[in-house]
């Protein structure tokens, strides 16, 4: 009896060590990782922001093509020119402006305190972008995005991605074919600000009608579409202030 009872012993000890180490282990890997997760999500929103504007790798009517992570950061040096962040009435330069977090700012505007927007002006060809974050809900879960306008309130380009929709339904917000039909919309009707809704049945199915604030929806994916709609209006009108500034009338 006094041996099994020495073997049990040994064997919870042996078990408490394994518990330590194996934790030690993670935790290094958790540290270790952290700063190379944090890293992807930079790129990613460089390569996203960029993507908007047009600056990418797409070739003919294929997927979508970033520009690669090893070259990125200096391609968002050379085509950002400005950073800013809008906190009211009150409008600042910050290089760091594209790693805010748009959920926790929601949060905060919530809680009654000034939401933080930052927003990107970027140069390419002589022309000037101005690209909008933005941030909803789709069916299952958060979708997000940015959008880029000229002067004139005209899209150039968007981005969208998502958090969990349907695979073929919902998540083919982030195809090329489905973000391209949104280039050259306005997100203006009349002074309005009212962004870009994904229609069904909007009787343009190659969306070359440009003025009726409207883009084919995806089949299947009402919800999700309706959320994009919903972001885009949202966001924009969060903007509306600033974009006033720098309309062309």
């Amino acid at each position: 009896m006094a041996i099994n009872t020495e073997k049990n012993s040994y064997t919870v000890i042996f078990a408490a060590i394994m518990v330590v180490i194996v934790g030690t282990i993670l935790a290094y890997l958790s540290s270790s990782l952290s700063g190379k997760i944090d890293e992807n999500k930079r790129l990613e929103k460089q390569q996203n922001i960029l993507y908007a504007m047009g600056v990418n790798e797409n070739v003919g009517e294929g997927s979508v093509s970033f520009v690669p992570t090893d070259k990125v950061a200096g391609e968002f040096s050379k085509y950002i020119k400005e950073q800013l962040i809008i906190e009211g009435d009150k409008i600042t330069k910050d290089d760091q402006a594209y790693l805010i977090d748009l959920k926790k700012q929601a949060t905060a505007a919530k809680e009654g305190k000034t939401r933080k927007l930052p927003l990107f002006i970027g140069d390419k060809d002589g022309k000037t972008f101005y690209i909008i974050p933005m941030r909803g809900k789709g069916l299952w879960d958060a979708i997000w995005g940015f959008v880029a306008l000229d002067d004139q309130m005209v899209v150039q380009g968007v981005y969208f991605d998502h958090a969990g929709e349907t695979p073929g339904l919902g998540a083919n917000i982030k195809q090329r074919y489905f973000m391209d039909d949104f280039a050259g919309e306005t997100i203006l009707n009349g002074t309005k600000y009212a962004g870009i809704a994904v229609a069904k049945g909007n009787n343009d199915p190659l969306n070359e009608t440009k003025d009726d604030n409207e883009v084919d929806a995806l089949a299947g994916a009402t919800i999700t579409g309706n959320g994009v709609s919903a972001m885009i209006s949202e966001s924009v009108n969060l903007y509306k202030d600033y974009l006033e500034t720098i309309r062309v009338k």
